[in-house]
């Protein structure tokens, strides 16, 4: 399979906040990132395309549970190829749920 992973500016700016509380973060994000683009079916099916993905930051030192949450968008080209969008980022401590609403209107907005 091969994927191609694309960000969103809001990933971005979230993912940057991210990596100046936790150092291993940029490293842990490229781990996941490289994951993806061999196979987008990870973490959690939300409906439409959209994933939940669990990731450990290192150096928090909680493991996946008390990580962060990598809200995905998959669009498939074929059985094997396509593009994952990483739409959104957050820390566990600071959000405890995604709203699947708010996600679909990120999506809408991007023009996907």
């Amino acid at each position: 399979m091969s994927f191609e992973v694309r960000t969103t500016p809001h990933f971005e700016r979230e993912a940057k906040a991210l990596a100046k509380r936790y150092h291993s973060f940029k490293d842990d994000l490229n781990k996941l990132i490289d994951l993806l683009s061999e196979d987008p079916i990870q973490g959690i099916g939300l409906g439409s395309g959209i994933r939940k993905i669990r990731l450990a930051i290192t150096s928090k030192g909680r493991g996946k549970a008390g990580g962060a949450r990598i809200i995905t968008y998959t669009v498939c080209f074929s059985e094997s190829s396509g593009r994952v969008y990483l739409i959104d980022v957050y820390d566990k401590a600071d959000y405890s749920t995604a709203n699947v609403t708010i996600i679909k209107g990120m999506i809408s907005d991007l023009g996907l």
